[in-house]
């Protein structure tokens, strides 16, 4: 890992970001969409117009935009001579959640206002709606000739999007990776609606405080839009050229738990994490910090805690921390924004905490769980990226300190 792109509800850079994690600064606040009304949301506020012109952004996707910012970002930040790279041997793996709601929503709005004539509609949906969208947006507008897809693995595709990268380079298929997720999710009332009628929309009179994994008092998601994208490089490659390494994947699972549309399996959770490490060659002793998925769902962030409890038995102390008590869930993007906040531990060794976390669910309640204050580890090695997402799809990345 080279380089790194990214745009959170509370930073669009990996210092802003990791400044507002060691200092409880939450991206959440007050949202209010159509036909859904007023709600809560993570929403992100980048420059758009960095490497975009007015005209490109009203062509395309808020998940192109996000992406293509983050792209550049993670190039710029890698110190690859971008200008002299064949972009042919470039590849774009994008994960998301789901794509293509958001601009059939915003088009039926409009052509409502002409008694749903369909004469009205934009002549632009098609290729904003294709699944291959914002990895392909972004090739448009880097100019990457190598090859590029989005893969929809639900809230486990920002780990996907990485997986593939790293795949890919072991084929020989690419030099060069540009991995990770986005998302767009805040700009559907579908979702909002969604999840409130399955009872698991987040409420809270203060916005910041919303969002609370393992709290007893938890009551759901706040949806939060993102994106974080990565440069990868082959090991040889980048000690090659000098470049500075964020950290080396050293193991990587996907699984899925057959099991139910949306509750998941701790046992299969579990599998996915125990087959990452098996292929990391590690024992689970020798992780010290697990990022944990956990949404803030009741039944959800207790079959997690199984999950670890079960792949981490005989370790329980490892440090376990969660993000989305900042910035909500960015869907497609959470997991790869989630790792990119820890990594930083390899260098300074604290660990961000989960805030929000002022009664602990005791089934939530495990031994290294960094709860609302950093904790001062010392010395970072492993760290153990999980994504869980519906359908049973469950994802973990492994990344050693170099």
């Amino acid at each position: 890992m080279t380089g790194i792109g990214l745009t959170a509800p509370n930073g669009n850079s990996l210092a802003e970001y990791r400044e507002a994690l060691l200092s409880h600064r939450s991206g959440v606040q007050d949202y209010e969409i159509r036909y859904f009304g007023k709600t809560l949301a993570g929403i992100c506020n980048y420059d758009e117009l960095r490497y975009q012109k007015r005209k490109e952004l009203r062509r395309g996707t808020r998940a192109g935009s996000v992406g293509i910012y983050c792209a550049r970002e993670a190039v710029l930040d890698s110190g690859i001579d971008w200008e002299n790279t064949d972009k042919s041997r470039v590849g774009v793996y994008v994960g998301v959640t789901e794509h293509g709601n958001v601009e059939t929503e915003n088009e039926i709005y409009q052509i409502k206002g002409y008694d749903y004539d369909t004469k009205f509609w934009t002549h632009h949906h098609n290729p904003r709606t294709v699944a291959n969208n914002p990895a392909g947006e972004i090739t448009l507008n880097m100019g990457i000739t190598g090859p590029h897809y989005t893969l929809g693995a639900a809230c486990a595709a920002g780990n996907a999007g990485v997986i593939q990268g790293v795949q890919m380079l072991r084929l020989g298929e690419c030099d060069l990776a540009i991995v990770g997720g986005v998302s767009e999710s805040i700009h559907t009332f579908g979702i909002f609606a969604g999840f409130s009628s399955q009872g698991a929309l987040a409420r809270h009179d203060d916005p910041t405080k919303a969002s609370r994994p393992f709290d007893a008092n938890r009551n759901g998601i706040v949806v939060a839009e993102g994106g974080c994208l990565y440069t990868l490089e082959r090991f040889s490659d980048a000690k090659a050229r000098g470049a500075k390494i964020y950290g080396e994947i050293i193991g990587y699972a996907m699984n899925s738990d057959a099991y139910d549309f949306v509750l998941p399996h701790p046992q299969r959770q579990a599998e996915c994490m125990q087959l990452a490490m098996k292929r990391a060659g590690i024992a689970p002793e020798q992780v010290d910090l697990v990022s944990s998925h956990a949404t803030g769902t009741m039944s959800g962030d207790v079959q997690e805690c199984e999950a670890i409890r079960l792949a981490f038995a005989g370790a329980e102390k490892v440090a376990v921390n969660n993000t989305k008590s900042f910035i909500g869930h960015a869907m497609g993007a959470a997991g790869a924004l989630e790792l990119a906040g820890n990594l930083p531990s390899f260098n300074d060794g604290v660990i961000h905490p989960t805030i929000n976390l002022d009664d602990l669910d005791p089934e939530c309640a495990l031994n290294g769980l960094v709860i609302n204050e950093p904790r001062e580890a010392g010395k970072v090695e492993i760290i153990l990226n999980s994504a869980f997402g519906m359908l049973g799809i469950n994802s973990v990345v492994i990344v050693q300190r170099v």
